[in-house]
């Protein structure tokens, strides 16, 4: 299918104060794009007259907020499906209501990590973390409310607008000889500026509405990422690998994360490049933060 670009409105970002959404207001504002972002302490997500107010006159939503405190989730569902999937519900409702293409971002977590194969956009939902259950609600939630809806999965995200795996990789390797890594769950390292312009391109593209896979291509596990990150760094310090067992966390963890690009392919929207070319383009600014 052949790629038509339509002409951009009037965009806002929700959650724009996080890591995906810092880089995706930077990236509207350098390609000329008119953006307003929206942080927690503008926006409420969970008071649906405020979101309501807050789309009128756009033509793209994107809500970038959540809850993504993955391990407190387990003892604070409720709390995180408010954001999660009635916040998600408040934001599809106000994007419908103003005539406005959403863009929803979601998560791996809606997948049990049991697969062997990159899990297709299709894939049924078998999510085993509260987390996973509350984002798994939230596209639930879009998909009823808002037909003109795009859900974009990613996973394994880092830049240079919050904490994330490599700066905190780097600044231990940076303290110690040895670091100990799990090497066995497998995923796409994916900096959030690619998943910021692949969001552009879908809706520059008039992408048909259906859910989307925004994560690097191909994969690695936490231990193979993390040796690329000492060795941008310039550090000498050893990375062991180890399992999952040795880091016992509340939250499950899935053992496979990758996911597929098949739905991109379909409409002519090239997914984003390898996860290493692109940890190499992405190290310098990420690790200089």
């Amino acid at each position: 299918m052949s790629v038509v670009e339509k002409t951009p409105g009037r965009w806002l970002v929700v959650g724009a104060g996080g890591m995906l959404g810092r880089d995706l207001v930077d990236l509207l504002h350098e390609r000329g794009i008119d953006v307003v972002g929206v942080t927690h302490s503008d926006l409420e997500i969970t008071q649906s007259d405020a979101v309501r107010a807050a789309a009128r006159g756009v033509d793209v939503v994107v809500n970038c907020a959540a809850w993504t405190a993955v391990d407190d989730a387990e003892t604070h569902e409720a709390q995180a499906f408010a954001v999660n999937a009635v916040g998600a519900a408040n934001v599809a409702r106000a994007a419908r209501a103003a005539g406005a293409r959403l863009v929803h971002v979601s998560t791996d977590y809606v997948f049990d990590g049991a697969a062997t194969a990159p899990y297709a956009e299709d894939t049924p939902l078998s999510p085993r973390s509260a987390y996973g259950r509350t984002k798994a609600a939230g596209e639930w939630a879009v998909r009823a409310e808002a037909p003109d809806h795009l859900i974009v999965r990613t996973a394994w995200l880092y830049g240079a607008h919050g904490a994330c795996f490599p700066r905190t990789i780097a600044r231990l390797a940076g303290e110690r000889d040895l670091l100990t890594v799990v090497d066995d769950q497998v995923g796409q390292p994916t900096w959030t500026r690619d998943v910021a312009d692949l969001v552009e391109r879908l809706v520059a593209a008039d992408a048909p509405a259906g859910t989307y896979h925004a994560t690097a291509s191909d994969e690695t596990s936490w231990h193979g990422f993390a040796r690329d990150v000492v060795a941008s760094a310039g550090l000498a310090t050893h990375v062991e690998p180890t399992t999952s067992d040795a880091f016992p966390r509340p939250a499950p963890r899935p053992a496979y994360s990758v996911l597929g690009h098949d739905a991109l392919d379909a409409i002519g929207v090239a997914p984003i490049g390898n996860w290493a070319t692109r940890w190499e383009a992405a190290a310098r600014e990420v690790l200089a933060r």
